[in-house]
């Protein structure tokens, strides 16, 4: 149908071995697995030794030749040096059990393979089916080489089928996951540092952070990890919170460049005419400073539209756990239970002279008046957080480290279509 979204590739993901089996490869492709399927791309993933149901949402193909303690008699005789008699054949059964799996995918990204020398008759086999051109779109993801590795060197030699380790390929795109890595491989291939691209490893905020299902879905509708600073006001619709310092700060944040998002939390009383009166007031104060983007009201940010969205604690404990500093502009609190709470979550504090602030957080809570400038205030809530090294490397890590980030900034630019590749018959 003329306008239809194009169908996203589909990946086959290849290693020795996959979860559950423990190991740091193992680990970064199953988080490849999750937020490739998030982001719709269809994934298989090929291994030796693994389950399926550790790679859910993924589909899971054992192929016992792929896994690196497939023959214990020729892996024997490659570490002491020596090619055994049963190499060739090795690699002709490998390739022949492989190359009809593979056929069905647009890209495929092997894992270590082409580096380590865990199973040579397969990587001579990923090497022969490139040669034939019978092979996807090919990525190779360089985690440790054992060209390189202190442990692994002398299990190399220089000859065949050893040196296929060492050797760059035109037709394969290559990725290391550091920039230290990046220039062990440019240096191995004889190639300039640019050739081998850096994709680092992420984080999984959900899992990191012991989030709820409806906390990081909210984050991620409210992009709370793309944003920074998040400031978090878990307080009421009322006119004692004074809401409109708090509009005016966001807007005075965004003015200096910054990207902030406030998230206030709590309702309005629907049943309450006036409440709803000033928020209405609200929102078109938000109207005016252009600061929609940036202050999300939680009771209309649900997933449904136009239907009123509340919070339960564990949800708003999640918020704590993923905002820069809580926010309380307030006029007039009887106590100031937020500022307990931020403290026990490790959140700073910037707020108005309540009592739970003035006379248990003390020093450790940075204090304004109600009638201060919305600028200044920003510039010292900037000055605060920017003097903090956590802060600092956490809002680096939100912004450019989770999975989702590296999969939409690094791994899907490489994931365009290949150039069309012959198939088994024309190869033969």
């Amino acid at each position: 149908m003329s306008g239809a979204t194009p169908a996203k590739p589909a990946i086959a993901i290849v290693h020795y071995t996959a979860p559950p089996i423990i190991g740091g490869v193992e680990a970064v492709m199953a988080a490849h697995v999750r937020s490739l399927s998030r982001a719709g791309y269809p994934v298989t993933v090929l291994a030796g030794r693994g389950k399926a149901a550790a790679l859910d949402p993924a589909a899971f193909v054992q192929i016992p030749e792929l896994d690196s303690l497939r023959s214990k008699d020729t892996s024997a005789a490659l570490r002491a040096g020596h090619v055994p008699a049963d190499f060739r054949e090795r690699v002709t059964l490998t390739r022949a059990v492989l190359e009809p799996h593979l056929a069905r995918f647009d890209i495929v990204i092997v894992h270590n393979i082409f580096f380590k020398h865990f199973n040579l008759p397969l990587t001579a086999a990923l090497w022969e089916m490139l040669d034939d051109r019978v092979l996807p779109k090919c990525i190779a993801w360089g985690h440790d080489f054992s060209w390189t590795s202190p442990s692994s060197r002398k299990a190399v030699y220089e000859r065949y089928p050893w040196d296929l380790l060492r050797q760059r390929r035109p037709d394969v795109t290559y990725v290391a996951v550091s920039a230290r890595r990046q220039r062990e491989l440019a240096g191995l291939f004889g190639c300039p540092p640019e050739d081998v691209r850096v994709i680092y490893n992420g984080v999984d905020p959900k899992e990191l952070l012991g989030l709820t299902s409806q906390g990081a879905e909210l984050a991620a509708r409210l992009g709370l990890y793309v944003n920074a600073p998040v400031l978090l006001m878990p307080v009421r619709v009322t006119r004692a919170k004074n809401i409109e310092l708090a509009l005016a700060v966001v807007a005075a944040l965004k003015r200096l460049g910054h990207r902030p998002k406030l998230v206030l939390t709590g309702p309005p009383d629907p049943h309450d005419p006036a409440s709803m009166a000033y928020f209405d007031e609200l929102r078109a104060r938000r109207r005016e400073l252009d600061v929609e983007a940036e202050m999300t009201f939680v009771f209309e940010a649900g997933p449904e539209p136009g239907k009123p969205f509340f919070l339960d604690a564990r949800t708003v404990g999640d918020l704590y756990r993923l905002a820069d500093i809580l926010f309380m502009p307030s006029h007039r609190e009887g106590f100031g239970m937020p500022v307990l709470e931020a403290g026990l979550a490790g959140l700073p504090v910037a707020c108005t002279a309540i009592p739970s602030a003035a006379e248990l957080a003390a020093d450790d809570a940075l204090i304004f008046d109600a009638d201060d400038d919305p600028g200044e205030i920003a510039g010292r809530i900037l000055a605060r957080l920017e003097s903090d090294p956590v802060y600092r490397l956490r809002r680096r890590v939100r912004v450019r480290y989770t999975w989702d980030a590296i999969l939409e900034q690094d791994i899907v630019p490489l994931l365009a279509p290949a150039s069309p590749r012959r198939s088994a018959a024309d190869a033969s």
